[in-house]
């Protein structure tokens, strides 16, 4: 599955945990966050996280509920943006959720636990010898690259690996020399067409001035909301789009990381990195910040075109749903997808044709014109991870994970073909496997 992401690594004495994700999507899936990790949290020696995003840190303050008291690793801009992460998610299973999986207090305590570092340093874990590396996927998203100091052996986990070039941050960093590579597979079956965001955004926004009617644009909040920001600034500038039509971000996380992106420019592409000398790239007239629900509430009131960008980005929650209630329906609407949608969500549902859906009890017809913005994924396709792993240096083995069967099943098949001598294995949730066996 595409989320959940949880790897220990273990030479016999150390065991040393790469993310603790939640699990999304499906409520079967959502229950296992729930459940009992297969393991004894207690003695784990440490935690590398690669990135921010929920499926990838959210179950961390289960760590320190479950007695492990030792350094969690990251780099600082995921520092600053899991802290978000994690006081957003304890906020919503409070409000929202039947059962509580954690709430403020077990995020204070692990917060406490973590320990920054910087893209190209190396630290010693127990029997192990860690590097961080830049996947290029939203800010500060790393590689780790672990070597079991006993043997010599590297492994290289992939985290989420970026669409790269991205147009607001540095490129994927290739991993240098490997043994054996744990690489996600969320695109692995398929190509991204070529990056014509821009291009397509100008229409739907000329199409929504011409007839007054709404852009919503379901949004995650770390990454994808400033790269829309960034495009509708460029849009505004050139008079793609009128300074008057409002662009309401309604998304507090998604402001508050974008508060936390103009702190780390060292960090953006180079194209970026010129801009930022002389001008803000993330806001531009007729932005509305929804910080509060109030905000929120009175956008079904303005009248005419406008774009609303909200999240949570597959439609699973947030505040998109209330603005899906009043616009769905509207054939002037146009609901833009700009990211991947999980089995289970509402956006997946909406995004496979379904002609209505049925949130909290009520059913919604779906009139709204529905547009997928592929390009704009923050995942590499399947050319991309391919490339990735021919980057490698001595790499014989390479487990697919973080992926839909089908997608996994397609991409074993092409790794076959065009790389020689490396066994493509695919494993299970709670399996355990020898590396290099």
């Amino acid at each position: 599955m595409v989320t959940g992401s949880c790897f220990r690594l273990s030479d016999g004495k150390s065991n040393l945990l790469v993310d603790f994700g939640m699990f999304q999507g499906k409520p079967d899936n959502e229950g296992l966050n729930f459940q009992d990790a297969e393991m004894d949290i207690s003695q784990l020696t440490g935690v590398v996280i690669t990135h921010a995003h929920l499926d990838h840190c959210g179950r961390l303050p289960l760590l320190s509920k479950g007695g492990f008291s030792g350094p969690i690793f990251m780099t600082e801009p995921t520092k600053a943006l899991v802290e978000v992460v994690l006081y957003d998610s304890a906020k919503i299973s409070k409000e929202e959720s039947k059962s509580v999986i954690y709430d403020e207090a077990d995020v204070e305590k692990v917060m406490k636990q973590i320990h920054t570092v910087k893209y190209g340093d190396e630290w010693d874990v127990g029997g192990f010898r860690v590097k961080m590396l830049d996947s290029g996927h939203i800010l500060g998203s790393a590689t780790p690259l672990i070597t079991e100091k006993v043997s010599g052996k590297k492994v290289v986990f992939s985290g989420d690996l970026g669409n790269t070039p991205e147009p607001l941050i540095a490129p994927t960093e290739w991993a240098g020399e490997a043994d054996v590579a744990i690489m996600e597979s969320t695109y692995g079956d398929r190509v991204h067409e070529a990056r014509d965001e821009v291009e397509e955004l100008v229409k739907i926004i000329k199409k929504a001035e011409e007839t007054g009617g709404t852009v919503m644009i379901p949004s995650f909040s770390l990454q994808r909301a400033q790269e829309i920001l960034y495009i509708f600034d460029q849009m505004k500038k050139k008079g793609q789009m009128k300074e008057a039509t409002p662009v309401f971000l309604d998304s507090p996380m998604a402001i508050k990381a974008t508060a936390i992106f103009k702190e780390y420019p060292q960090l953006y592409s180079k194209a970026l990195k010129e801009q930022v000398k002389t001008d803000d790239p993330f806001d531009f007239p007729s932005l509305v910040l929804c910080d509060v629900i109030e905000k929120s509430k009175q956008i079904k009131h303005t009248e005419g075109a406008k774009v609303i960008v909200a999240g949570s980005g597959m439609m699973s929650g947030g505040r998109i749903i209330h603005h899906a209630i009043n616009f769905l329906g509207d054939p002037k609407t146009q609901l833009v997808f700009v990211g991947y949608q999980a089995e289970g969500t509402l956006g997946r549902e909406i995004k496979d044709g379904a002609s209505s859906v049925n949130i909290w009890g009520n059913e919604i017809p779906v009139a709204a014109e529905i547009i997928n913005i592929e390009s704009m994924s923050a995942h590499a396709d399947q050319g991309q991870l391919i490339n990735w792993a021919k980057n490698i240096w001595g790499l014989k083995q390479i487990f697919l994970v973080h992926g839909e069967e089908i997608p996994r099943l397609v991409l074993k098949e092409k790794i076959k073909q065009e790389i020689d001598s490396v066994k493509v294995e695919l494993p299970s949730l709670n399996s355990e496997l020898e590396l290099l066996k």
